[in-house]
């Protein structure tokens, strides 16, 4: 009995000892907390008033996410405008279980649902829209936040890249981390994010998204890129390759209201 209880006293002091030591040791290796983006896509219907979209997203649906801590929510326009036209809202969050809390949070808002009222008394012969696409995206471990540009008249390009298959993406992934944040600055390509698309069409597939002040200085900015000494090394490695399927772009110009 005596020999028992020394085992057990021995064991709980043991155990005692380890705790603080492996839990330091968890805290040191644990990741920097990642942002969530959600992307929206509008496609306008023909002959609908794109004012009365805009003016939900002035007066009741960036109102009610800055209320819950969204501050820098993104609304774009196409550079080159369409018919029918389109809208882009970017909305960061500071978690996923941020996007869950803060959109459960937002449908039960007693202002918002007052502010939403003329947006959802819109007739139903008389859509604004067919239906917004959605996608759900985790930021990059190396560039954990979004990083808003300065209020000044600029460009946005938002580039999607597609992959063969899951590995492909997160080979590409990692070439961002191995090497090509650093050239992107170099080339005066600024990111606002990098994001792997978890949730939505095309998958799988990753998206991000630079800003110039102007298409002159995106298109010399891809000069440098393209011409660096790292990225050509980057690109020449084999554990690279076949890492994109295919390539979209679209250029994108802020709304008068966007945070972003």
């Amino acid at each position: 009995m005596q020999r028992r209880k020394f085992l057990q006293s021995s064991l709980a002091a043991t155990a005692g000892m380890a705790i603080p030591f492996n839990a330091a040791t968890a805290a040191d290796k644990q990741p920097a907390q990642k942002e969530a983006y959600e992307w929206r896509e509008y496609e306008m219907r023909f002959g609908s008033n794109p004012a009365q979209l805009e003016d939900y997203f002035k007066t009741a649906l960036i109102p009610a996410l800055n209320k819950y801590g969204v501050k820098t929510v993104g609304v774009f326009k196409e550079w080159r405008p369409s018919e029918p036209a389109k809208f882009y809202l970017l909305v960061p969050y500071s978690s996923l279980d941020n996007y869950i809390s803060v959109n459960m949070k937002v449908k039960a808002d007693a202002g918002y649902i007052k502010n939403s009222a003329a947006y959802n008394s819109i007739p139903a012969d008389k859509p604004l829209y067919n239906r917004f696409t959605s996608s759900l995206m985790i930021a990059f471990d190396g560039w954990p936040e979004m990083v808003a540009p300065a209020g000044k008249s600029r460009v946005f390009e938002l580039r999607t890249y597609e992959g063969y298959s899951e590995d492909a993406v997160r080979r590409k992934i990692k070439m961002f981390h191995d090497g090509e944040f650093p050239i992107f600055k170099r080339a005066g390509l600024n990111p606002v994010f990098f994001g792997e698309v978890i949730a939505g069409d095309r998958q799988p597939r990753l998206t991000y998204m630079l800003t110039c002040p102007g298409m002159e200085e995106r298109d010399k900015g891809w000069a440098a890129f393209v011409a660096d000494p790292e990225w050509k090394k980057l690109v020449a490695d084999p554990q690279y390759a076949n890492t994109i399927s295919t390539i979209r772009n679209t250029f994108l110009i802020p709304t008068t209201y966007s945070q972003v």
